[in-house]
């Protein structure tokens, strides 16, 4: 494994190379001998982040079977991140350059695979394998131990509340996150997240002014840990995530694994991975009538949270453990 997604906290490339490295050594380890970030010879090298350096060792013969992750493409970093046009334009030509340097590509979303072939890569060097969350790290708690939450952050216990988790920017939609929360001065609403790239954030002056001075019942946690977030997702009655585009969010699977109603905005590419598991709207108008819903309807809640759970089953580690042993074990033999 090559990887520097955990350096730079509260992304979610980094929970999802955190996830697979621990599925590695706790459930395939008699399988898989696993190194990171040491040079040396493998039979397969899985590169997870696209540094310079990943780049320039994937030159030796030592590396074996190279597998690229895509988690991002230039599409996707559009709303992100904040660049001069000319870096940009050569970020993007070095994304692409990088993932047409790998034996195998990786994608967490089959939606993009037409995307990648766009670019010149052929479909049969993509494979789609998707996120999962452990249950282990994501409980689903009991409703005494989701009371004790509340009490431990100092939030109300009579309240509704809604978390959503993820960078400040533009393109998570935390605007509609923020303006959602003034036409409900009576829920409470946090969001766990920061800067994570600091000033070259898309949008970054707009959104620092919202964090430094929101709405009396928003909350902006800053970057927590993922231990963390797991606590504000049990104490929280619903998730919300409001972004623009996406991949995999790992952020929706930490809340199906925690057994929490999802609300989000309909964007096509959930249709390939979790279709009819959430809550879905078009606009600001549209959450609205979703929350009203939500907080009246018993049933209806009671059948989105039920929704969650099951969608956590079809996630879990059980059931990608063998996916990732097969696909590691056919590359090997390349």
């Amino acid at each position: 494994m090559f990887s520097s997604a955990d350096k730079v906290a509260g992304q979610g490339v980094g929970s999802a190379y955190l996830e697979l490295v621990g599925l590695l050594k706790d459930r395939l380890q008699d399988q898989f001998t696993v190194t990171i970030n040491k040079h040396g010879q493998a039979d397969i090298t899985h590169y997870h982040t696209i540094d310079p350096q990943f780049f320039l060792s994937t030159f030796s013969k030592k590396r074996g079977r190279t597998i690229g992750y895509v988690h991002f493409l230039p599409e996707t970093i559009e709303g992100s991140l904040r660049m001069p046009k000319f870096a940009k334009k050569i970020f993007y030509w070095y994304m692409i350059k990088f993932y047409k340097r790998m034996d195998q590509l990786v994608v967490v979303n089959p939606s993009f695979i037409p995307k990648i072939e766009a670019y010149g890569i052929p479909k049969s060097k993509i494979t789609y394998i998707p996120n999962f969350v452990s249950p282990v790290e994501f409980p689903d708690r009991s409703i005494q131990d989701k009371l004790a939450l509340r009490e431990k952050y100092q939030l109300p216990k009579d309240k509704f509340i809604v978390f959503g988790s993820g960078q400040v920017q533009e393109r998570k939609g935390v605007d509609d996150f923020v303006n959602l929360a003034k036409k409900n001065p009576h829920v409470q609403f946090v969001w766990a997240g920061g800067f994570s790239f600091g000033p070259m954030t898309d949008g970054y002056d707009h959104f620092k002014k919202i964090v430094e001075n929101p709405p009396k019942n928003v909350i902006f946690t800053g970057i927590v840990k993922r231990t963390e977030i797991a606590d504000y997702l049990n104490l929280a009655d619903l998730f919300f995530l409001p972004s623009f585009d996406e991949l995999f969010p790992m952020s929706v699977l930490e809340a199906f694994s925690c057994g929490v109603p999802v609300l989000l905005r309909n964007l096509e590419l959930y249709e390939a991975i979790i279709a009819g598991k959430y809550v879905g709207a078009d606009d600001l108008t549209g959450f609205n009538q979703a929350l009203q819903k939500l907080m009246t309807d018993a049933d209806f809640y009671k059948h989105y949270q039920q929704l969650a759970r099951q969608a956590a089953q079809e996630y879990s580690p059980e059931h990608l453990a063998k996916i990732w042993a097969d696909f590691y074990t056919a590359q090997a033999k390349f």
